[in-house]
């Protein structure tokens, strides 16, 4: 079997963790990735979790510069398994809808929908006002997934820590990559 190629971009939306965490994930999965942060993304990354790019080297088999369009995640050419924006801002939100790319990252996005892959974004936004909302829902009308990184509490997390990787493993569940994340398995009858 083919390894999988995912492109994961980091936004400068609150939740970097959730990039981090996702190129953690998919190299434990056996994925290639192929990253790309926005500068925005860097400061985050930077200001939440004490991390430069430089320490997302380790993590990704290719760190691209956010400047370079012509690198190989630009083209349609070079084929991936999709892209998962984690955070996903809103500003990156509307570039991806509009097709006005001003970046790597969102021309990136932009040739995974026009190749019909799979594009997942953990928008990270509240409260939400009617833009957002039909900037959303163009996005899924476009081929998007739309998966905010919303807590699971059927799980009993004990820590941030467990919030954050359930919700980049049911990220992970819209590549079909296996994770270790907690299971619902049904009520049990009282």
């Amino acid at each position: 079997m083919q390894q999988k190629k995912v492109i994961v971009g980091i936004s400068g939306a609150s939740g970097a963790i959730y990039g981090l965490r996702c190129l953690e994930m998919l190299k434990a999965a056996g994925c290639e990735t192929h990253a790309v942060v926005s500068r925005a993304g860097e400061l985050t990354l930077r200001s939440e979790c004490g991390l430069g790019l430089a320490d997302l080297r380790p993590l990704c088999d290719a760190l691209h510069p956010i400047g370079n369009v012509g690198a190989s995640i630009a083209s349609g050419s070079f084929r991936t398994a999709g892209m998962i924006i984690a955070p996903c801002s809103v500003r990156t939100l509307g570039e991806i809808v509009t097709g006005v790319t001003s970046t790597l990252l969102t021309r990136a996005a932009d040739v995974v929908l026009k190749e019909r892959r799979r594009l997942v974004l953990m928008v990270r936004e509240t409260p939400l006002h009617l833009g957002h909302l039909r900037t959303m829902t163009a996005a899924a009308e476009m081929g998007a997934v739309i998966a905010p990184p919303v807590p699971a509490f059927y799980t009993n997390p004990e820590t941030l820590e467990d919030v954050v990787r359930h919700s980049v493993g049911r990220v992970l569940d819209q590549f079909d990559l296996q994770s270790d994340i907690p299971r619902w398995d049904g009520m049990s009858p009282r």
